[in-house]
């Protein structure tokens, strides 16, 4: 071959580069048209699945209480590959999946199960704005499901361990300078087979164990940031001293900058207070109007982090809900559960939060809302987060339209019976619980709607139950604890719970616990055309018709009532939705129907029942 014929060859391959460069020819936009995605064909489906496409699948800002104005979502078409563990990356994927759906789903377009033997790989290509230059690239990972190995431009970024909790990773060293940036990452997870925290899913669904979910889960996006900033934020409302107390926690130590602190009611600044960087800063909120159910006022706040020079490095808007849980007596000296120092019984469906189409992921920001929008439509004023921890839209959702939140700690490892003892669980095990439990409370902490922890679901898991509420409570005084729901009560917490279907039953007063109902109901009704399989549905008391469904509820809503004379402070009623074969729910597994009418009245009667 002549010089001159390679110098053309070269020039040429340079002129084409050059134009995918400039025309936004990418890596990522070729196998974007390479791939294909529609919804596994044969299962139940909600009414949102028909409006996703893999450009518009979960846009919202996934961080609503520390919010940047530049973000990048990467949600979408990516390209996976199921492997045997011991394999390595694979050279050849093996078609689309749509992020963030579970592998298991039907909207991930792939609908195959995983387990512990197999290792989910997943593979996209991105390009950094421009406008991001000379600034820290920081990739965040709402959720994955469960042990996570990420690489960028194949430089390994970090492990995570934790199927329920946002990670980051900055990037920035492995970017090139321009073009498309490869971003790889493999998951394993062992299910059922393993000690860490799962909740209900198993490899073989049954009655009320639902089927695995494996991988991405929640939104994974970009942000860019300083090279300190603001990485989290604590803030403790305190309606007594009328006052907020915010603490800025930074990426590196910055023991000489500043933060300011802007409360706002809507657009109008209300205080203004300034203090250092890492410690707690107060700022007075007068006459403030107080969050709750009936009222769920959120107050703006924008904190901006300062350098030694006083000028702005980074900034965030958040909010706030001024509202207190506690315990108190009322006037016949039964001790309640307070909110805003007022006696308030809390009442509420178990809430499971799992999709026919989307499973551990709602198919959309407004099926998320819907749940929650029924809940209070309904006449409830709480739900309890069962053994399941919901992407942070789903507790905006609760601090904004006005619903209290039990959240449970996830289930796993051994279980014991309702007269054994505490199990004793492996170094790994309790170490995994214990830091799954506490980014639980770090990473929701900020949120009003959430007034009690629940480490422990009928004996699930249940272990050091003494030793494990009080840390909760050292950890975060400023909500309730339940220490154990149902079964084995190790007495100590800020309540005794118990379960009983279908009930209702309360357990006996006490001097410093409030009596609550954990569970109970489970009244079943299958729908034809809106089950998860035709027949062998199950329920823990099943009827033949709407009529008898909602006569059956009122039976039971009058039976509780004068419990709450007697002193119940709170019941759970199962359950929200249908969940697979399990029809208990308020409305059919598919939200096209509520099953009952004729109810929100009579929960309404129960929860407007205070004491003072």
């Amino acid at each position: 071959m002549k010089k001159s014929s390679i110098l053309f060859g070269l020039g040429l391959i340079g002129i084409i580069l050059a134009l995918c460069l400039t025309t936004g020819c990418s890596r990522d936009k070729q196998v974007k048209s390479e791939l294909s995605w529609q919804p596994v064909e044969g299962r139940l489906k909600t009414r949102w699945a028909g409006k996703i496409t893999p450009d518009n699948v979960l846009q919202e800002y996934p961080r609503p209480q520390m919010k940047r104005k530049e973000w990048l979502n990467l949600n979408g078409l990516w390209e996976y590959a199921l492997c045997p563990v011991s394999n390595k990356q694979p050279h050849e994927y093996e078609g689309g999946i749509l992020v963030p759906f579970p592998v298991e789903s039907a909207l991930s377009g792939v609908g195959r199960p995983v387990g512990k033997e197999k290792r989910l790989w997943y593979r996209r290509f991105f390009e950094v704005p421009r406008k991001w230059k000379r600034r820290h690239i920081l990739l965040n990972f709402e959720a994955v499901d469960w042990e996570t190995n990420v690489w960028v431009n194949g430089k390994i970024m970090g492990t995570h361990k934790g199927g329920y909790d946002p990670f980051s990773f900055d990037i920035t060293s492995a970017l090139k300078k321009r073009g498309p940036q490869q971003l790889v990452v493999s998951v394993w997870d062992p299910t059922d087979e393993g000690t860490q925290p799962r909740g209900k899913q198993v490899m073989k669904p049954r009655g009320i164990w639902y089927t695995a979910v494996t991988g991405i889960w929640q939104t994974v996006w970009l942000e860019p940031a300083p090279e300190t900033h603001i990485s989290a934020l604590r803030i403790i409302p305190n309606i007594d001293r009328e006052e907020v107390w915010v603490k800025t926690i930074c990426s590196d130590k910055v023991p000489a900058w500043g933060v300011e602190l802007e409360v706002l009611d809507e657009n109008k600044s209300l205080a203004i207070s300034g203090g250092e960087a890492g410690m707690d800063v107060g700022v007075p909120i007068r006459n403030a109007k107080l969050w709750s159910p009936d009222s769920p006022f959120l107050y703006t706040l924008k904190v901006r982090l300062k350098d030694s020079n006083g000028r702005v490095v980074d900034e965030m808007e958040s909010y706030f809900g001024m509202r207190k849980i506690s315990l108190g007596k009322d006037d016949a000296g039964v001790t309640r559960l307070l909110l805003n120092n007022r006696a308030l019984f809390q009442f509420g469906p178990l809430d499971q939060g799992w999709w026919p189409d989307g499973l551990y992921t709602a198919p959309t920001d407004a099926a998320l809302r819907y749940d929650i929008e029924v809940t209070k439509e309904l006449g409830m004023n709480m739900l309890r987060k069962h053994v399941k921890i919901e992407p942070r839209r789903f507790y905006y959702w609760c601090d904004k339209l006005g619903v209290m939140v039990w959240q449970d700690m996830p289930s796993g490892d051994k279980y014991i019976g309702r007269k054994d003892e505490d199990i004793t669980r492996s170094r790994e095990s309790d170490k995994q619980f214990q830091f799954e439990l506490q980014r639980l409370i770090d990473t929701r902490y900020n949120h009003p709607a959430i007034v009690m922890w629940v480490p422990f679901n009928e004996g699930w898991g249940q272990y050091k139950t003494a030793w494990i509420s009080g840390w909760i409570k050292g950890y975060d005084p400023s909500r309730l604890v339940d220490n154990a729901s149902g079964w084995k009560d190790r007495q100590v917490g800020d309540v005794h719970d118990i379960h009983a279907y279908p009930g209702p039953a309360a357990p006996p007063n006490e001097e410093l616990r409030a009596a609550v109902l954990g569970e109970f109901g489970g009244l079943g009704l299958p729908v034809p055309g809106h089950t998860w399989q035709e027949e062998k549905n199950w329920g823990y008391r099943s009827f033949k018709s709407v009529e008898e469904l909602t006569a059956a509820y009122l039976e039971l809503m009058a039976e509780l009532e004068p419990m709450i004379e007697k002193g119940l402070s709170a019941a759970v009623y199962t359950q929200t939705t249908d969940v697979e074969i399990e029809v208990n729910g308020l409305m059919t597994y598919d939200r096209e129907l509520i099953k009952m009418d004729k109810v929100a009245e009579a929960n309404r009667k129960l929860v407007k029942r205070r004491k003072n």
